[in-house]
């Protein structure tokens, strides 16, 4: 079986003014691998992105698809087609014309641009409004019209800005599942580029978390949600508390506040300051498992979320632990908890993570 990558990033970086956007970027993305590039605005995502496909140069390292070194060729000289959040349609022509613009350009013939446009049509669930105009459609119509006008020409590559990030949470979520579907059908490789975790999730194979113009983790979601391996990929992949202490003896010690237990961590030094993550869903609040460890807090606010509710409980003055309950048909609302309570939280001692 053939091993090579479809999109390796050998060493790449991206300098602009003196400053990097990208710096020393390794990656290996495997064919038919949704794949994707997740962070904060000003990462190095998109100028990652945008170098894959040939609009941006790197400063430095090499880029190549399927084993061919396309560093120094332009856009139209690599098999990769991209999608924009603008979705960027042609509104004078049908949305047929719109997937068929580049098959006429590369002087496809007349009958096999009708077959391959009516099964992209059928692919993105649209073979009832070829006739239309792109401005008549919704944003979740247009944006399958972007992406059949991007699959049509069949590339290796297809990469993806943002191009969810301007509709409404609703149809994101729902358009999420069909990219992936489609993704699952044709079998092209998929690199996505977003700052949301919940999308990254939902949808990768694999995640690259990008802090920075570096990549700080790569895995596959659970790997980054579960063993987040920094701090910032704590904070970054959905909610986690973060706690400063010091670890002594199995625990760390939060400054005027409790011992938290976390267990025996070969490597971490006795009496070194550690930061601790822990999800909000992590953490019990009653029902507790013999034997786990438990320390009391105060409960200072409660959130309620439909089918979830949060309480903040403070630990020690000035630190406070988000835990996260659901709620489910057996809970009363005369149950909860309420601000000022006592109570205790534990929690399993592998699921506290000891970041150093």
């Amino acid at each position: 079986m053939d091993t090579t990558p479809a999109v390796r990033l050998d060493r790449v970086s991206k300098e602009f003014a003196g400053s990097y956007a990208v710096r020393d970027l390794t990656l290996d993305i495997a064919p038919g691998e949704f794949f994707s590039l997740l962070g904060p605005s000003g990462c190095g995502k998109t100028t990652s992105l945008r170098m894959i496909g040939g609009f941006a140069d790197p400063s430095s390292g090499s880029i190549l698809l399927s084993g061919e070194d396309v560093t120094a060729l332009p856009p139209n000289k690599r098999n990769v087609n991209t999608v924009f959040q603008s979705y960027a349609l042609f509104d004078h022509l049908s949305v047929a014309d719109n997937i068929a613009f580049g098959l006429r350009r590369s002087g496809t013939a007349k009958q096999e641009i009708r077959e391959r446009v009516g099964a992209m049509l059928d692919l993105v669930q649209l073979s009832d409004l070829g006739h239309r105009k792109p401005r008549t459609l919704s944003g979740g119509q247009r944006q399958r019209v972007a992406l059949a006008r991007a699959l049509v020409n069949r590339p290796a590559v297809l990469l993806l800005d943002e191009p969810l990030a301007a509709l409404d949470l609703r149809l994101r979520r729902q358009m999420q599942v069909e990219l992936k579907q489609i993704q699952r059908e044709v079998g092209i490789t998929f690199v996505f580029v977003t700052h949301d975790q919940d999308e990254a999730l939902t949808m990768s194979d694999r995640v690259a978390v990008m802090n920075g113009g570096r990549v700080e983790q790569c895995g596959t979601p659970e790997d980054v949600y579960e063993r987040p391996e920094s701090r910032f990929v704590a904070s970054f992949m959905g909610t986690s508390n973060l706690i400063t202490g010091v670890y002594r003896d199995g625990s760390v010690q939060l400054e005027g506040g409790p011992a938290l237990p976390v267990g025996s961590r070969p490597g971490i030094s006795e009496g070194g300051t550690v930061n601790v993550s822990i999800r909000p869903e992590k953490i019990w609040l009653s029902d507790f498992e013999p034997g786990m460890p438990v320390v009391n807090g105060v409960i200072r606010q409660t959130v309620y979320s439909g089918p979830t509710t949060t309480y903040l409980v403070e630990l020690a003055p000035g630190i406070t632990v988000a835990a996260l309950e659901q709620n489910t048909a057996r809970a009363r609302m005369e149950d909860r908890w309420q601000g000022g309570e006592t109570v205790e939280i534990g929690w399993k001692t592998e699921h506290c993570l000891v970041l150093g």
